[in-house]
């Protein structure tokens, strides 16, 4: 028989799609405010996996990400996902937003990204949003899936992610020597 037992607490990550350098301040600084001090931002990364985007944002489109100090519950990644949704649109006009921001979490073994929209490896998590499993972590390194954006899956956002899990890994360390 299987004993539930709490989930690890995870490491916030948040990606933002963006069209100019300089208008990465305000967003950031709006998710620093609701979800705590940023300690590790990946540098600037091009987009140029697809134009999914293209009509709505126009281009070239740019990635920043950014990690978390504070470890959320897994649980709360659909509230996550709807304040992120709610930043967006004050980044938007003319219903066309000028940020897209990509909200999810790392653990040891996953990474899990949030989103609206349902498919057939999503699992519903609450609040009208899925938790969509992006990347798994096996022999040493993150591992694309079948179903794993183009930019997830590229090595820059991979070699990010490696930092961001040394980090996570030491902060787990820590919290349980105290």
């Amino acid at each position: 028989m299987s004993r539930p037992q709490p989930p690890e607490p995870a490491k916030l990550v948040i990606g933002l799609l963006l069209k100019e350098h300089g208008s990465v301040a305000a967003p950031a600084r709006m998710l620093s405010d609701a979800f705590g001090p940023i300690d590790t931002v990946s540098p600037w990364l091009p987009f140029d996996y697809t134009d999914y985007y293209a009509a709505e944002m126009d281009g070239p489109l740019f990635r920043r990400m950014f990690a978390f100090n504070r470890l959320i519950a897994q649980s709360d990644l659909a509230h996550i996902k709807r304040c992120t949704n709610d930043i967006e649109k004050k980044y938007s006009r003319n219903g066309k937003r000028d940020v897209n921001i990509d909200p999810g979490y790392l653990l040891r073994e996953r990474f899990v990204l949030a989103t609206g929209k349902n498919y057939s490896h999503r699992i519903y998590i609450g609040k009208g949003i899925y938790a969509d499993l992006t990347l798994i972590y096996r022999k040493g390194g993150f591992q694309a899936l079948e179903w794993t954006y183009p930019d997830y899956a590229d090595t820059y956002v991979q070699d990010f992610l490696q930092r961001v899990r040394k980090r996570y890994v030491m902060q787990l360390k820590r919290k349980t020597r105290l």
